[in-house]
């Protein structure tokens, strides 16, 4: 009896550790702004951890304010970046996660099919700076080296001193994705996990819709 009840409770650990991993990649307590250091990433191409996870939770209207950035290939940002599309897809992610790093190819292959809509896609690489702005140069580097190997055209953005106006402070879990219109709010659903190419569609053309009434 004692036997049946280790392997049942070794049966629901290893299910659960799967459902984790399916979800995203928890950040370790501590987000990069308080200090804490990640794990290096493992693989820089695609792998099976494109399931659905998490659902979209309503946030309400902000604006995401003033900033000033890079990419990480030097190109510089500001919040007038959102002005030349209708609706920006903002996925923020980490160098470090696997299925933010599974995510990437399906997220390029919306941005080139959806941009002529009006839709812009950029990336946020949670862990390419410290919680003062400051560039972490290994991140950076594998984050180039990221958008090469997935072949990523959209911009990955190195998070500004103000934390994108204090919109990625308490991330606890990435990859995590939300909506900016064309005036810099903060709109519609916040959503954690990643989720296949069809899925993103669906939501993004949900997300445009909801602007355009």
């Amino acid at each position: 009896m004692r036997k049946r009840k280790k392997e049942i409770t070794l049966m629901f650990l290893s299910a659960l550790c799967c459902l984790m991993l399916l979800a995203g990649c928890g950040s370790k307590e501590k987000n990069p702004a308080e200090g804490e250091k990640n794990e290096e990433v493992q693989s820089a191409g695609t792998d099976s951890l494109q399931e659905i996870s998490g659902s979209g939770e309503q946030k309400g209207t902000e604006n995401i304010g003033e900033f000033s950035t890079e990419d990480v290939q030097g190109n510089s940002y500001t919040q007038e970046m959102f002005g030349d599309y209708d609706l920006t897809m903002v996925n923020v992610f980490a160098t470090w996660c696997g299925p933010c790093i599974s995510e990437i190819p399906d997220l390029e292959k919306l941005y080139g099919e959806m941009k002529e809509q009006g839709v812009n896609v950029a990336g946020i690489v949670l862990d390419a700076a410290d919680g003062s702005g400051n560039p972490d140069a290994e991140a950076v580097e594998k984050a180039k080296l990221l958008a090469e190997k997935t072949g990523a055209s959209y911009p990955f953005l190195v998070p500004d001193a103000g934390y994108f106006g204090g919109r990625l402070a308490g991330i606890n879990a990435v990859p995590e994705t939300f909506f900016v219109d064309k005036e810099g709010n903060i709109i519609g659903e916040t959503y954690s996990g990643s989720r296949s190419f069809e899925e993103w569609k669906e939501i993004v053309a949900k997300e445009l819709e909801n602007i355009s009434q």
